[in-house]
């Protein structure tokens, strides 16, 4: 693992975004949160909503990987921010890059998304990550595409969910303000989530299920 770390971390931009990455120390900050769960839950499918550079669908193909059962990431990154994700051969290179070949890229957007076959044919979501533009009107949308996917050891993390930020990243002059948290605060008074937030960076916050599961027999 040391030695994708440093060479996943070769590559800057896989440091920015507010995951909390660290190069001197090859520490992944909220990847390794990414890494575990995805090694604990062993999850079949993984929706990741939005990525800058791809670190958040690469520590989790990683997992999949490493877990050695199959499964696949279903990128959603319309390349609204630049054209980065635009070019399917340098998408896949990209990611083969750091050793990862499990990553899907869907360049649309959710809402785009939501009316193909392969949305309608893609099953249980054993993780889901929104990542997207950070608007409470966009994480709304974003986690209602895929709620009814999530089963009770699913579970759905949000970033940016904490601090309201402004966010310029689609330009100076296209700057809008971080509202994912308030989004966040609606679902806390929805007894059907369990909702807990990580308030490290930007924030990040896990959702789940209220179900327990059931008790073993003894």
């Amino acid at each position: 693992m040391d030695d994708w770390i440093r060479r996943l971390f070769r590559d800057e931009t896989m440091l920015r975004m507010g995951h909390c990455q660290r190069a001197e120390d090859g520490n992944l900050g909220l990847g390794w949160v990414y890494y575990a769960l995805a090694r604990l839950l062993r999850p079949t499918t993984v929706v990741v909503i939005g990525s800058y550079r791809g670190f958040v669908p690469l520590t989790f193909g990683k997992a999949l990987h490493d877990n050695g059962s199959g499964g696949a990431v279903w990128l959603i990154e319309p390349s609204l921010v630049d054209d980065f994700w635009k070019d399917p051969a340098r998408v896949t290179a990209h990611f083969a890059s750091a050793g990862v070949t499990n990553v899907r890229h869907v360049p649309r957007t959710t809402q785009e998304f939501v009316e193909t076959d392969d949305y309608r044919q893609l099953g249980r979501v054993g993780l889901l990550h929104v990542d997207g533009m950070h608007t409470e009107e966009q994480a709304a949308f974003d986690f209602e595409a895929f709620a009814g996917r999530l089963v009770t050891t699913s579970v759905a993390l949000f970033h940016d969910s904490v601090a309201m930020d402004i966010s310029r990243v689609y330009g100076d002059d296209r700057p809008y303000v971080c509202t994912v948290r308030r989004f966040i605060d609606r679902l806390k008074t929805r007894r059907e989530w369990q909702v807990f937030d990580l308030p490290f960076g930007p924030g990040l916050t896990l959702v789940r299920r209220a179900d327990m599961l059931p008790v073993p027999a003894r």
